[in-house]
């Protein structure tokens, strides 16, 4: 048994780790071209907070879950440090974006290990409630919540990508 839930945990926090890591490197590498070029952000290219991203991710896992009352009481757990994960990255980046001044390599380094470490702490902070609601779901639930991390799809489209 200690095996199977390996085999599941494992992928599921390797795909959080990788996402966490990809992250970190957009937060970190973003707008420099603004910045190379001396140039203002227009509003019109302001970039989606994460907590608007999170709360899009969280719809669409609620609706593809089709969570059950027994379960909601640990959802709301999940979702809860899923907001506070998300506000703690919209300081970050907001911090960092207020922080005009060119960096060196070194600063730079040290921005990227910043962001890598704030982003462990947020997974290390949302395994626990993760691992207790991915428990509580049905086998059908487990496959669906597998494939959206296998994936990143919501939906059930069995149409092939070209």
């Amino acid at each position: 048994m200690k095996r199977r839930d390996y085999q599941v945990v494992f992928p599921v926090i390797l795909v959080v780790v990788m996402v966490a890591f990809l992250s970190a490197i957009f937060f970190a590498s973003a707008d420099l071209s603004f910045a190379a070029a001396g140039k203002k952000r227009s509003s019109a290219v302001a970039r989606t907070s994460a907590v608007e991203h999170t709360e899009v991710q969280i719809k669409q896992l609620q609706g593809a879950l089709n969570i059950t009352e027994a379960q909601k009481e640990l959802w709301n757990s999940l979702t809860q440090v899923m907001r506070e994960n998300a506000k703690e990255m919209d300081a970050l980046a907001k911090e960092r974006a207020e922080n005009t001044k060119p960096m060196n390599s070194v600063e730079r380094m040290k921005l990227h290990s910043q962001i890598t470490k704030a982003h462990l702490d947020q997974l290390e902070k949302l395994i626990p409630p993760f691992e207790a609601f991915y428990s509580s779901l049905s086998d059908e639930q487990k496959k669906t919540t597998d494939t959206i991390f296998q994936t990143g799809r919501y939906g059930k489209s069995k149409a092939k990508r070209k």
